[in-house]
């Protein structure tokens, strides 16, 4: 029972720094959904990686080294810390100044101003809520997976039919339960304190994670040499991915730049210096948490664990003989879990009461408590409706998670279009958005939704909404009607703002 001991004590701190940032709350919805604009560099840093860092990187990096080997760091690792660093600076910093220039609190605000078009906002918002979902389901199937792991046999009387092991609907209700707890009351705020405290928190567990599981193996050499003598397939550079598919992958980061809860982080910046930690930092974080997970999940391959791919990242920390460190180790994985969910609830929250509410009603129709009031609503509710979905036949996290970036990388061209492009027009936008949408949901359908892969001609999905994406973009805004030219100049000003901030990172 230690482990659970330790686990519901990490728990009960997170909810008391949660309430610790509600007390900070100015009682704005400006405060509730951006942070009053006012996070610096470090905690910027801190809660961006937090969130992009999610069940993914950890319980499915894991699980699929375990059955693909180490080219998964090539695969996802190392194209990721390059392009997030060039999305947070290509991209990151023009939206944060449109952001600051226009008082924007989301994505759809924005291209519904660029494109001058309110059916896009309207299009947009059940897509990305649809996108979002599934990267919410990552979280919650990851954390109860790697829970089961850990208490297999623990509770063989209680949960007889999961072997002893916690349920995972019971992990998953507990950890959204604390995860509404204190977004509910600190919003925004609540979930930068939150994430910035749980990326330290899971970067330095994962670090003691590896090493100690290495030493339950004999050392690093001894690890290596089970995994060459077991399952030397595994040591391939490419592992058992085809090239064109290897090659491909490195545009699944991309999606960061069109993540909404990702976008709401980079509003709240208190300048463009601000994002300057987050680019260059970025890389190196990816390195720190995949490396470790990647080579314990091919050492599990190694000993020839026989359990699902979810549950590898449990089965291996549950090796760890002392159960004060398992269960510190194991509230490590869910602080990485829960430092994405937090954010992705209250994003949703808010792209709900300012493009949908307001909008439709105009700010003066609800107060500013009623703001922060319906997003908290809409925060439950899209908890309670995630939930459900998890309770369903569960998918793999890292197949399901490379599904979800499919979908918001398909949506690049839209951003890249809007910032860089005058020529871009609405109906490219909306025509990009909806061949996005068809192109994605029938490869979703063709690959049983999310249970098995997907390759076209050898290449990754990806490639192909990609491609379809930012074709469309391009014809349909050569051969309609360019935008006003009001419009125009107020996303593209013909001189350098006097704010250099706002015009230049440096």
């Amino acid at each position: 029972m230690n482990p659970l001991f330790v686990i519901a004590g990490y728990l009960a701190l997170l909810v008391l720094l949660g309430f610790a940032a509600s007390r900070f709350f100015a009682g704005t919805s400006q405060d509730y959904f951006v942070a009053s604009r006012s996070i610096g560099p470090f905690l910027l840093a801190m809660s961006v990686f937090g969130t992009t860092m999610t069940a993914f990187a950890l319980v499915g990096s894991t699980g699929e080294a375990f059955e693909k080997g180490i080219g998964v760091y090539g695969l996802m690792a190392s194209w990721s810390g390059l392009v997030h660093s060039a999305v947070f600076f290509f991209v990151g910093v023009r939206l944060w100044a449109v952001g600051r220039r226009h008082n924007l609190f989301t994505q759809i605000q924005y291209f519904r101003a660029r494109f001058e078009s309110d059916r896009l906002g309207y299009l947009l918002f059940p897509i990305l809520v649809g996108l979002v979902i599934p990267y919410l389901l990552i979280g919650i199937l990851g954390a109860g997976a790697v829970v089961a792991g850990v208490t297999s046999g623990m509770f063989p009387t209680t949960f007889p039919s999961t072997g002893g092991a916690v349920p995972g609907p019971l992990t998953g209700f507990v950890v959204c339960a604390i995860v509404l707890s204190y977004v509910f009351f600190g919003g925004f705020r609540g979930a930068i304190w939150a994430n910035t405290f749980q990326t330290l928190v899971f970067m330095l567990t994962g670090l003691v994670a590896f090493y100690l599981i290495a030493g339950q193996l004999g050392g690093l050499r001894s690890a290596a040499a089970l995994v060459a003598r077991e399952a030397p397939h595994l040591l391939v550079r490419e592992g058992q991915y085809g090239h064109l598919q290897f090659m491909t992958y490195f545009l699944i980061p991309i999606s960061v730049g069109m993540f909404p809860h990702v976008f709401q982080h980079w509003l709240t910046a208190r300048t463009a210096r601000t994002f300057r930690l987050s680019i260059v930092a970025q890389p190196l974080f990816i390195m720190l948490v995949w490396v470790p997970c990647i080579l314990i999940g091919v050492w599990a391959a190694g000993l020839g664990l026989d359990v699902p791919q979810n549950a590898v990242l449990g089965s291996m920390v549950a090796l760890i003989e002392s159960p004060f460190l398992t269960g510190l180790l194991t509230a490590g994985i869910l602080a990485a879990i829960m430092s994405s969910l937090d954010s992705q609830f209250v994003c949703l929250g808010t792209m709900f009461t300012h493009d949908i509410v307001i909008h439709r009603f105009g700010s003066h129709a609800v107060s500013d408590r009623g703001k922060t009031w319906l997003g908290r609503c809409f925060i439950a509710a899209i908890v309670a409706c995630t939930y459900l979905f998890s309770l369903a036949e569960p998918r793999a996290v890292f197949g399901l998670g490379v599904w979800c970036f499919a979908g918001f990388a398909g949506l690049f061209p839209l951003v890249v279009g809007a910032l860089y492009w005058r020529r871009a027009t609405k109906a490219g936008a909306v025509s990009c958005v909806l061949v996005t949408a068809a192109a994605w949901l029938m490869l979703f359908a063709v690959g049983d939704f999310g249970r098995r892969e997907v390759l076209i001609g050898g290449l990754a999905p990806v490639a192909v909404i990609f491609a379809a994406s930012a074709a469309t973009i391009v014809v349909v805004s050569l051969v309609t009607r360019p935008p006003s030219e009001a419009t125009v100049a107020a996303f593209f000003p013909g001189s350098r703002p006097k704010d250099s901030d706002a015009a230049n990172p440096e």
